[in-house]
């Protein structure tokens, strides 16, 4: 396993953003699956659905339930060919290397709580690179040596 991403990869792939292009040409290019862990499809599933949540209470807000049904249409046609695969952890080991990425850095650098999930399951599954668009998840990567090929 070479790679791991985050949610702004999967909210790339599976909805048209300014990203879009990017991810799909990295995605393609990749000699593997693209791997994920339960939380990261949970976090991508219900960030998916409260973006409808939120159009449907402001339509210049989030997007409509159409475009968030063919996103998550499109992630489990994408677990079901093979293309992407759920990766089973060790979740107490996930846990504590997140509470130590918390400890050495919130602190200081003010990282959400699924950020550091992300970055600790990456390491606990040794993987070299990290996959993001964000800004933030890229300086906690970098802080942990991991790869940023994007």
């Amino acid at each position: 396993m070479i790679a791991y991403p985050d949610t702004s990869i999967l909210c790339a792939m599976y909805r048209q953003q300014e990203n879009s292009g990017r991810a799909a040409s990295h995605f393609a290019e990749m000699p593997e699956p693209l791997y994920l862990a339960s939380p990261l499809i949970f976090e991508f599933r219900q960030a998916t659905r409260w973006q409808v949540f939120l159009h449907s209470h402001n339509t210049s807000k989030g997007f409509d339930r159409n475009t968030a049904t063919a996103a998550l249409g499109k992630l489990q046609s994408n677990i079901s060919t093979g293309a992407v695969v759920i990766v089973p952890v060790d979740w107490a080991d996930v846990v504590g290397i997140a509470e130590r990425l918390s400890a050495q850095y919130t602190w200081t650098q003010g990282y959400r709580g699924f950020d550091v999930i992300h970055i600790a399951t990456a390491l606990h599954l040794g993987v070299s690179e990290f996959l993001t668009f964000d800004a933030k998840q890229k300086q906690l990567a970098q802080s942990e040596g991991l790869i940023l090929p994007l």
